[in-house]
């Protein structure tokens, strides 16, 4: 990583990987784990659920804005259209499939296999896909985060959208993918700065005393952004209420985040390449542990059990990030599949034009 001034170097083709942005989806990535691990345990303990509202609130909009940030090249250029269907679109089918698949296997029932219908964590693939595929279209709005935002609000209030490829969530969550296309370097280095990291402290307090607050007045679900409001049975007007309200405090806790993300080089920077294998991986480990009932286990339900689980996934999509899985995995998050398209003209002529280079370079 090369530094200048304080600021890091943005990743960009030919440069070198940005170990903050690296840093962040690896930290994110492992709240997420721990999430869902809680997920179970949550039911018994005031504080733990405090803490998993807290989490919840940040955790997804701090990845979806790291993945609009880097989705701001994306164009129909035929490569990166390439790149969308075998590293977003192929994995979906190949997961949607599979998760079904594991849990008639483990707890012997007979699920059915939708493509319609995301499963578990597959919502963010299919969530990807629209967003990145729409990204030329909000580079060319003029207002793209408050067309954004109104679209989200309208989705708050539209139960008849259903479950299909879950458009809830993705136009509840698009304004942080949006928000990150919108987004420049500058953004990332004015919350790193130390009076944000100061101020970061008692706001994450108050966010966690207003979790344990919140617990039993305050239903969970408005987090995950998968229900209009009817759907969770309050009154029209609060969908669009609470979009502007949980994005405000999501956008808050996202900015208190970022200042406490290293900028340096780290043990686990190299394992923000790989925040998608831990992130489709964990959940079948997660799943295997409820369907066998091992989060039912009394040691899990008190204090000592929640730090054991919370270390254990930690540790768990630690090792799925890590570049042996990547290798074992990569046929099905980032199969070639050059056999499923046409040759491109003007890639042809880049390949050739890097091998005269290569064997120009060679003969001097």
């Amino acid at each position: 990583m090369s530094e200048q001034k304080g600021r890091t170097t943005v990743d960009r083709p030919g440069k070198q990987r940005d170990s903050f942005f690296d840093n962040a989806k690896y930290l994110a990535i492992v709240l997420v784990a721990m999430g869902h691990a809680w997920e179970p345990l949550k039911g018994d303990s005031r504080i733990l659920e405090g803490l998993y509202t807290v989490v919840y609130t940040f955790h997804m909009p701090a990845f979806i804005i790291i993945s609009g940030f880097f989705s701001r090249s994306f164009d129909m250029r035929p490569d990166r259209l390439k790149r969308l269907i075998t590293g977003v679109a192929v994995p979906y089918v190949l997961f949607e499939t599979a998760y079904p698949l594991f849990k008639s296997a483990v707890d012997h029932s007979h699920e059915e296999i939708s493509l319609l219908d995301p499963w578990y964590l597959t919502w963010f693939l299919v969530a990807l896909f629209v967003w990145r595929l729409t990204t030329p279209m909000w580079k060319l709005v003029r207002w793209p985060l408050p067309v954004a935002i109104g679209l989200a609000m309208l989705a708050s209030v539209t139960p008849s959208i259903g479950d299909d490829l879950d458009l809830q969530r993705v136009l509840q969550f698009l304004p942080y993918f949006v928000l990150g296309l919108c987004m420049k370097p500058e953004h990332f280095h004015m919350v790193r700065r130390r009076w944000v990291r100061i101020a970061s402290v008692p706001v994450f307090a108050a966010a966690l005393a207003f979790g344990w607050w919140a617990v039993p007045r305050m239903n969970t679900a408005w987090f995950y952004h998968r229900d209009s409001a009817q759907e969770l049975g309050a009154p029209w007007w609060i969908g669009p209420v609470m979009v502007l309200a949980m994005m405000g405090c999501s956008l808050l806790l996202t900015a208190c985040f970022f200042a406490w993300v290293p900028r340096r080089r780290m043990w686990f920077t190299a394992l923000g390449a790989g925040t998608l294998y831990g992130y489709l991986l964990h959940g079948f480990l997660v799943k295997f542990a409820d369907y066998r009932g091992w989060f039912d286990h009394s040691a899990l339900h008190h204090p000592l059990g929640e730090i054991l689980v919370t270390v254990v996934a930690a540790a768990v999509v630690t090792v799925l990030c890590t570049a042996p899985v990547r290798r074992v995995f990569r046929f099905a998050m980032e199969p070639k599949m050059a056999w499923a398209f046409k040759q491109d003209a003007a890639e042809l002529a880049r390949e050739r034009q890097q091998k005269e280079r290569e064997r120009e370079k060679v003969s001097a």
